[in-house]
């Protein structure tokens, strides 16, 4: 009987231990968040490079060392912010995008979501397009992390403008990687002009250059439905 006692407080105190535990973790999970959310809107407007433990400790208002121990290096960091840019702008831009159907309507979901998100990024800034500048001849992780991501964002580009293709929204002698190209190119140039030449006609001018090359590749019965009643 006394055994039994024993046993059944041992067990009881193990699953409060074990539940002790998964609150501490939870918790570390929510300051360490918590601490990237901050880092990133940071990072947002003096660039990676700007980033350090004792800025971010400044800004979230605890001690280095706290800061410090949930990433254990600026470099850490600074890979942990570009993750957290990467998530959201997945979540923003492509899996949205995806909901739509393959060709050219997929291609025109990715392109008003970037938008959107550029829009956005005028006011606040862009990590990757400063990272861009800062890490552009520094070889090593936090540039491997930035290079990673646009590649990929490019490669989903590159890859709804194939299907577009295979689908027949584009003409046949189209070339898939220059079409993606010139695409990117409109988002890079709305950065510079609206964000550091101030022009308030660049969203415009990107968006007209978006039907512009759609109307050097695409065929007519890829046009919009609104343009085709």
């Amino acid at each position: 009987m006394t055994s039994s006692i024993s046993k059944s407080r041992a067990d009881r105190d193990d699953t409060l231990l074990v539940s002790r535990g998964e609150r501490a973790l939870q918790k570390g999970q929510q300051t360490k968040q918590a601490i990237i959310d901050a880092a990133l809107g940071l990072a947002e407007q003096i660039g990676l490079e700007g980033l350090s433990i004792g800025a971010l400790a400044e800004v979230t208002h605890m001690s280095k060392s706290g800061v410090f121990a949930h990433f254990g290096s600026r470099e850490e960091l600074q890979i942990s912010v570009i993750r957290e840019y990467d998530k959201r702008f997945a979540d923003e831009v492509f899996f949205p995008a995806m909901n739509q159907p393959h060709g050219l309507p997929r291609v025109r979901a990715l392109f008003a979501n970037w938008m959107k998100r550029v829009a956005v990024e005028i006011q606040s800034g862009c990590i990757f397009i400063s990272g861009a500048v800062e890490f552009d001849d520094r070889p090593g992780p936090v540039r491997d992390a930035l290079a990673s991501s646009v590649q990929t964002w490019l490669a989903a580009l590159y890859r709804a403008v194939v299907q577009a293709k295979d689908l027949g929204h584009l003409v046949g002698d189209a070339h898939e990687k220059q079409m993606a190209f010139e695409i990117h190119g409109l988002i890079l140039a709305l950065h510079y002009e609206a964000r550091f030449l101030k022009n308030p006609g660049a969203i415009e001018h990107a968006n007209t250059g978006f039907e512009n090359i759609l109307l050097r590749y695409g065929k007519s019965v890829a046009r919009p439905l609104a343009d085709q009643r």
